[in-house]
């Protein structure tokens, strides 16, 4: 056997001569590739489609909670917010005072908004309504449905009477909500800066109205809020709102007792007061908020605001579209309780 081994000389195989391997065709529609992800996006995926016991959930809840409260106390603590002229405290309107009312507006009375989109998305506009319901949650629910249905999540600004800012704590969260008094000044203040106010001008004569009168409009009082909405130019958007009335349908009134306590009414309801504080809990009526279209004040000049003719026939156009649309979505709802 030779011990020499044996060499393959390379320069005689042709390489040049050899056919080349054809690449391989994808399928028409079907990525050569695939991106790569990382194991942990991959693993996060997986769990996510795993169901979560209800311990996970709960602990889930109370931590969000708890990482919630903490930032709300940092800012409240910090200084980290701001409070406008008129006292409104966004902060504390948005993490306490809405979140408090959303449960009320969306279980309890299960509101249905219509027309938000006749609210402009900037600039100022003053939405009228009718006022009704012995205590004014209407009011409320105004704010809550403006901001949680308009696209811009816009603060209404209610222009309240004065009682409701010289009760003790009430009046504060009044101030902080970005509510002030009704009066021409702070309505034309707050409409020249783009803010959205809301007035009621039936005050507490549509209040504390008698059950027997509902979604009977009272009237307008003198009409400032249109000499308003006149010297400043914005549009007046008439609100209509059902299922305030039956909250707290009011039978009597104990008027001595309402002049001993200096309120304007003292209310004698279906549960109050016989049932002492079980008669605060109202009645889950059926609530319908529309909003109509705008009536334009572009065509009038300032000077016009102090025509008592123009500004009557305004006042009156605005409360007849309110008192037709109440009775359009009266003839529509079949209870007052299930809609």
């Amino acid at each position: 056997m030779s011990d020499v081994a044996k060499v393959i000389r390379l320069h005689d195989v042709d390489f040049e001569t050899r056919p080349n391997r054809p690449s391989r065709v994808w399928p028409a529609g079907e990525p050569a590739l695939t991106p790569v992800t990382s194991l942990t996006d991959r693993l996060a995926e997986v769990e996510a489609r795993q169901p979560k016991s209800l311990g996970d959930l709960i602990r889930g809840s109370v931590a969000e909670g708890v990482r919630y409260t903490a930032d709300f106390a940092r800012r409240r603590l910090t200084g980290d917010y701001q409070v406008d002229e008129f006292g409104l405290d966004e902060h504390l309107l948005e993490s306490v005072i809405l979140p408090m009312l959303r449960p009320l507006s969306d279980l309890w009375f299960r509101v249905e908004v219509s027309g938000i989109e006749n609210i402009p998305e900037v600039g100022g506009a003053l939405i009228v309504a009718n006022h009704a319901g012995t205590v004014p949650l209407d009011g409320l629910m105004l704010q809550l449905a403006v901001h949680d249905r308009h696209p811009k999540q816009r603060a209404l600004r209610i222009l309240a009477a004065d009682l409701i800012f010289e009760t003790p704590i009430i009046g504060g969260l009044a101030r902080k909500a970005g509510h002030t008094l009704a009066c021409p000044a702070d309505a034309e203040r707050l409409l020249r800066a783009g803010e959205v106010a809301g007035v009621f001008p039936e005050g507490y004569k549509g209040i504390g109205k008698p059950y027997g009168d509902r979604y009977k409009l009272q009237r307008f009082g003198r009409g400032g809020f249109v000499s308003a909405a006149v010297r400043t130019g914005v549009p007046i958007i008439p609100c209509s709102i059902v299922g305030s009335e039956e909250i707290y349908p009011k039978l009597a009134d104990l008027k001595p007792l309402a002049r001993l306590l200096g309120i304007p009414y003292f209310p004698v309801t279906p549960l109050f007061p016989h049932l002492g504080p079980l008669g605060a809990i109202p009645f889950p009526s059926k609530w319908y908020i529309e909003f109509g279209e705008p009536i334009s004040t572009a065509g009038y000049e300032p000077a016009d605001a102090d025509d008592p003719m123009t500004m009557f026939e305004i006042t009156d156009q605005v409360r007849e579209t309110i008192q037709g649309t109440l009775y359009k979505n009266l003839i529509k709802r079949r209870n007052p309780f299930t809609g």
